[in-house]
């Protein structure tokens, strides 16, 4: 089941975000990141936050907000997370289904991801399953963990939208 996150969300929000980011390998957040700097990142206006719920328990989380302010606010951005214990059980799949569905309704007219990792193999796989397609490629933009500079792409799907 995925739902609007509440406040009695936040801790397990803030599990899934410190287990994701602490590694270094596919978000830009820090593996430093603190508790207020991730309640600023995910759960602050104008972010819409969701949770994904197997059995009672959170499992995955995904914010969408406008990609830009003003007369790039057409445009939607999203950001997915899944728990290390439910990695690979379709999770994401759903969220990024629920995404589109949710951008659809709400009027946007396309889904822009500014950021995928290059070597996050699985994501861009899922992502193109969806639609999404590479439309740029910025040369050594993120800083790996393990693998010093890599690149990431910029991803973008066109909604189908009523005006």
């Amino acid at each position: 089941m995925i739902r609007l996150a509440s406040k009695n969300d936040y801790e397990s929000i803030w599990h899934i975000f410190s287990q994701v980011v602490k590694d270094g390998k596919t978000y830009v957040f820090s593996p430093d990141t603190t508790k207020e700097e991730f309640e600023t990142y995910w759960l602050s206006a104008p972010i819409t936050t969701f949770v994904a719920e197997e059995e009672g328990k959170i499992v995955g989380t995904y914010v969408i907000k406008p990609n830009h302010v003003g007369l790039g606010d057409h445009i939607a951005n999203c950001s997915y997370m899944v728990s290390e214990s439910t990695q690979g059980k379709g999770i994401g799949k759903m969220m990024c289904a629920h995404s589109i569905d949710y951008a659809t309704e709400k009027g946007y007219q396309a889904i822009q991801f500014n950021i995928v990792i290059s070597t996050n193999v699985a994501a861009i796989a899922l992502w193109k399953k969806f639609g999404f397609q590479i439309i740029g490629t910025i040369p050594k933009a993120f800083r790996h963990s393990q693998l010093g500079l890599v690149d990431a792409h910029i991803m973008f799907k066109q909604l189908d939208f009523q005006s």
